[in-house]
């Protein structure tokens, strides 16, 4: 599951909110006027995605193109959209 919080919420319950995160395996979106600006995702979650982008990094190297912002934009978006449909499942 994926909680939506705003920063003074995660400032007030920042334990209570890691306990959800290490336990539960639930993630948790903070924002800030409205804009996401960080996210609390537990450890084996974060190593998946930490590989994903080294193995992401590999081979654009490897094919020799160096992606736009806008391309690792949407690919980072592809890999995040990738890794909820998994937690989903």
């Amino acid at each position: 599951m994926i909680r939506e919080i705003t920063a003074m919420e995660a400032r007030k319950n920042f334990g209570e909110i890691l306990n959800e995160v290490k336990y539960r395996h639930d993630s948790v979106l903070i924002k800030k006027a409205g804009k996401p600006i960080a996210a609390i995702i537990d450890v084996d979650l974060f190593e998946k995605v930490k590989n994903m982008k080294l193995s992401f990094e590999a081979l654009t190297h490897q094919l020799g193109h160096t992606y736009t912002e806008a391309e690792t934009d949407i690919a980072q978006t592809e890999i995040a959209e990738a890794i909820t449909s998994v937690r989903k499942e």
